[in-house]
């Protein structure tokens, strides 16, 4: 896909106001400043779907990540594994704030008056079959072998997305993957550097990340099935159809397994409906239960 767009420039509308990265009371929409218009013979709902989904992805392993707040191995990973969340929960921010901005038809409707930002909205008043994850990011943590494991896998594979996203029709797209791309990386080599220092450490350790990637990958193929609204916006130039990354994603992991000495799973692919289409894990109405009790419970409350 060829890039249409100048990323420093485009992204720095982003960074009009340094709060906009941030939680808190003062702002409400996180792409003040910036273009918002639906690239001409682009459907806006194709493209508040396609931002939904890649939104939902990263919103929902950001939560699974911050589970890990204080239970980390040590200091360091356990603020490492802080910040990757925090890294994937502004791409969810961005991304659902984009899919309010394109089709403001797909926010969930609330008591009028409720002063809840459009992405906040998406992000706590959508039921699990709303959600549009994978289902690779909602299983949970396990150990830390499998949230390596994990992490590895997703990073690879949306950094892969990422680079191709960079040259979008749309200029929010367009901005979003040219500074998440960066982050990405630092994910799949933090990833990376774990998933072998665990395969080649103790005869423990090592037993830990085959089982956890061994259980993952039935769930490894969902990410490469095109669905309907990816096929639309790659086809519409301003989405990437995920199946045309897998030959570039499968040559990074083989690189990965082979300086690890770690087999390729043959797992078979799991059974039943995918995460595109609203098909979820119970373990993904378990996780939204706890992530939106507060704001369901108090729907007009500001902190």
């Amino acid at each position: 896909m060829p890039a249409h767009h100048d990323h420093e420039s485009v992204y720095s509308g982003l960074l009009v106001n340094d709060a906009h990265w941030a939680f808190g009371t003062d702002f409400e929409d996180p792409l003040a400043g910036v273009d918002t218009t639906v690239p001409d013979g682009v459907d806006p709902a194709v493209l508040a779907r396609y931002c939904l989904v890649l939104g939902d992805d990263a919103l929902v392993l950001s939560h699974r990540l911050t589970e890990w707040c204080g239970r980390a191995p040590d200091l360091e990973e356990d603020i490492a594994l802080a910040n990757i969340a925090l890294d994937l929960l502004g791409q969810a921010r961005l991304l659902l704030a984009r899919a309010a901005a394109a089709d403001p038809s797909c926010v969930p409707a609330l008591p009028e008056g409720s002063p809840v930002p459009a992405e906040d909205a998406l992000a706590y008043f959508r039921a699990d079959r709303d959600f549009g994850n994978v289902r690779l990011v909602e299983v949970p943590n396990g150990d830390f072998a499998e949230t390596t494991a994990r992490l590895l896998l997703f990073a690879t594979w949306r950094l892969a997305l990422f680079e191709r996203l960079a040259g979008s029709r749309d200029a929010v797209l367009s901005a979003v993957a040219a500074k998440g791309r960066k982050e990405l990386s630092y994910h799949r080599d933090f990833a990376g550097r774990w998933f072998l220092t665990l395969a080649q450490g103790t005869e423990e350790s090592r037993r830990r990340v085959l089982d956890a990637l061994g259980g993952l990958w039935p769930l490894w193929p969902e990410l490469f099935r095109s669905h309907p609204v990816e096929t639309a916006a790659a086809q519409a130039g301003v989405g990437v159809d995920p199946a045309s990354v897998a030959a570039e994603v499968d040559a990074v992991l083989a690189r990965v397994f082979a300086a690890a000495d770690v087999p390729r799973p043959e797992a078979a692919p799991r059974v039943g409906g995918a995460g595109r289409d609203g098909a979820h894990t119970e373990a993904l109405g378990r996780m939204l239960a706890e992530m939106q009790v507060v704001a369901r419970a108090h729907p007009g409350g500001r902190w």
